[in-house]
């Protein structure tokens, strides 16, 4: 897992840290490390052009400790000074004795470099970038210099990835000890380009349990179930789907084909739509009536092009066994509702009905994700897929790290990619596999088979990606 911690946890790590090591050497450590990240940006250092933009804080710091190393070795380092009267004096002092200089002119020299480091604010800044700082980012993102953020970029808000005004877009961001919520989360995530992580000794003293980690290859592999000898189609479980309408037959084709792909021994579908699923997945076991008519399940997945038929919904949430709630599946939700339940619950909305569920607007959910999510885990008491650009997974339990799913791609944004995620993420609840675990699981494989589909920029459909989902799961699985 790549982990993330928030700017109280990391600073009394740093704290911790810092008694235990002569006066500042953990600010080498992280200059050292952000040094050899800006040199093999670079390529060739001697000769090159860096420009430091360095503010009042720590970060501007590090960002010319980081310069002065650059400067001995042969490059050439204009530094920015945005807060003349502030800036760290040792810093400034390492700067100057390695022939390092003072720029007189900050956007004449941003105009020629080659490499531009982001030292403005650090992770504790908020609101955005002050004014005075803004023409000189301008500035910084106008020129064709790689630009590489120190810890963070400026101008977004570290704990929750919300960019509350103008900010610094980097190419490239080199973060200290441990990542920080905003590097994972959107829309923040978007202006870090590609994150590097550099160990400066902090892993003893953060907290085993993070604010928001994102999974890799090796532990989705240690999640996904797995047959054995004993296994028989019921044994592996079995996934109810109520799903589609007269109007809307295709989602629940495309549920039920998540579904088929999810890991469980079979899948059961009841609703209008059952001929046009039948003509596609003989394997499926149909019904054309309620769910009660259905057969026993050890999950369900209801709502995706439901319609208007809360009759289902309500004959569902009063089922004892999961229940995944998408789509038209929501819509009639209250909190009550899902909070009286016996059996767990997992709500997969976009960032509409989100909004809708927690009554605000869909752009507050967009700039404030990670806060969406935790508001709605804890108003409704259940576990939350909240799907965009960052696809984030919370419990009710504030204490859990929220999940981040690494492996989205703009081409799901597409018809149908909602309707495959909820039939494979409901069949991963009926192969016996927790919400938060379903949940993860399924949006990272998801995500996975629609880049494999896309490759290099080819638009996907549903069912493509779909039918990807075993080759992702093969993959995974290797790693």
């Amino acid at each position: 897992m790549r982990t993330a911690h928030s700017v109280e946890t990391v600073r009394t790590a740093e704290n911790e840290l810092m008694a235990r090591l002569p006066d500042g050497a953990l600010m080498q450590r992280a200059a050292a490390g952000l040094a050899a990240a800006c040199a093999g940006l670079l390529g060739r250092v001697y000769g090159a052009r860096v420009v430091l933009l360095t503010g009042s804080g720590a970060n501007g710091g590090d960002a010319l400790h980081a310069g002065a190393r650059l400067a001995r070795r042969g490059a050439r380092v204009h530094a920015v000074l945005l807060a003349p009267d502030r800036t760290h004096p040792g810093g400034l002092a390492a700067f100057t004795a390695a022939g390092g200089r003072i720029a007189d002119d900050p956007f004449d020299v941003l105009a020629g470099a080659d490499l531009i480091l982001d030292g403005i604010t650090g992770i504790g800044g908020s609101g955005g970038l002050r004014p005075d700082a803004v023409p000189i980012a301008r500035a910084a993102r106008g020129s064709d210099a790689v630009i590489v953020a120190v810890d963070l970029p400026s101008g977004v808000e570290a704990d929750s990835g919300e960019v509350r005004g103008e900010a610094l877009r980097a190419d490239a961001t080199v973060t200290f000890g441990t990542h920080k919520p905003a590097l994972l989360i959107d829309p923040a995530r978007e202006y870090a380009g590609t994150v590097r992580l550099v160990d400066i000794g902090l892993g003893p003293h953060l907290p085993s349990v993070p604010e928001a980690e994102a999974p890799q290859h090796a532990d989705i592999a240690l999640l996904l179930p797995e047959p054995t000898g004993r296994s028989d189609k019921y044994r592996r479980g079995v996934v109810g789907v109520a799903a589609g309408s007269a109007r809307y037959p295709g989602a629940a084709v495309l549920a039920v084909a998540g579904a088929l792909r999810g890991g469980a021994g079979a899948v059961r579908y009841a609703g209008h739509a059952a001929g046009a699923v039948i003509a596609r997945f003989p394997e499926a076991l149909v019904t054309d009536g309620p769910p009660a008519k259905a057969g026993r399940v050890q999950a369900w997945v209801v709502g995706p092009g439901l319609g208007d038929d809360t009759g289902a919904v309500r004959e569902i949430l009063a089922s004892d066994v999961p229940v995944l709630a998408d789509a038209d599946g929501l819509r009639p939700l209250t909190p009550e509702a899902v909070r009286k339940r016996a059996a767990p619950t997992l709500l997969t909305p976009h960032a509409g009905e989100a909004a809708a569920l927690l009554g605000t607007t869909r752009e507050e959910v967009e700039s404030a994700r990670l806060a969406a999510v935790r508001e709605l885990a804890s108003r409704y008491g259940a576990t939350v897929l909240l799907k965009g650009s960052t696809t984030l997974v919370a419990t009710p339990d504030a204490r859990v790290a929220v999940r981040v799913n690494p492996m989205g791609t703009p081409w799901l944004a597409t018809a149908g990619s909602g309707d495959v995620l909820s039939g494979l993420a409901g069949s991963l609840l009926a192969a016996g596999l927790s919400p938060r675990d379903a949940a993860t699981a399924a949006a990272y494989l998801h995500g996975l088979a629609a880049r494999g589909v896309a490759g290099e920029g080819v638009p996907v459909t549903a069912y493509e990606v779909a039918e990807a989902v075993a080759g992702a799961w093969r993959d995974v699985c290797r790693a």
